[in-house]
């Protein structure tokens, strides 16, 4: 059999969930200085009873990114020690959170993509969903040790005003999480509120 061209480009991004997203992103963009690159405000997704979440992307260099999931109104067992909290929930913890925790990879085009979708679906492993969402497009499937796995492309490059946009969301976020409003709606007035408060200070867009 000839050997297949081997066309996967690295890491788009590795993911996982966090109950506490103030000191996510303390630890990651205020202490190494990672930027935020990019989010995801996602309000009534997926199956019935799923929870509003924000998914939220740092750069940590040669075009890989780090992500979280932080999911409204999802509280962390009580007890223990923080570093075993999601060992410990892991055998009660629902679906979503368990395959929140995922390695992406990324093709340069659709045929790539494709590519690999033919490859899966000719295997053990076939393909259980291909989205697009945002500006990506993405398949996945599970691993033969139940991870769940995923390869992407872009569908367009992210922009400047995106890349603001996902700093809004993730300051807000950040304060609101120690409030006493824990959701999404306050999340989104509290970003309308940051628009209004930092606006001044922006350059006009060029023509």
């Amino acid at each position: 059999m000839a050997e297949l061209p081997h066309i996967i480009r690295g890491v788009d991004h590795v993911a996982f969930p966090t109950f506490d997203p103030a000191a996510t992103v303390a630890f990651y963009r205020d202490v190494l200085g990672f930027p935020v690159v990019h989010s995801i405000c996602a309000a009534g997704w997926g199956p019935e009873r799923h929870p509003d979440f924000i998914h939220f992307f740092f750069d940590i260099g040669n075009g890989d990114r780090i992500a979280f999931f932080y999911y409204f109104g999802f509280e962390p067992p009580r007890g223990g020690s923080k570093g075993d909290v999601y060992a410990r929930f892991d055998d009660d913890a629902p679906n979503f959170f368990v395959t929140s925790r995922h390695l992406a990879l990324h093709v340069d085009s659709e045929a790539d993509l494709l590519e690999y979708r033919r490859r899966l679906d000719n295997s053990r492993w076939p393909v259980e969903l291909q989205l697009q969402h945002e500006t990506i497009e993405s398949i996945y499937t599970h691993d033969p040790n139940g991870y769940f796995f995923e390869i992407t492309r872009a569908l367009r490059p992210v922009t400047p005003p995106e890349d603001l946009d996902a700093n809004l969301t993730v300051d807000a976020l950040v304060e609101v999480v120690g409030g006493p409003d824990v959701s999404m709606a306050a999340l989104l007035a509290r970003k309308a509120e940051l628009i209004v408060e930092r606006a001044a200070g922006w350059e006009p867009a060029k023509r």
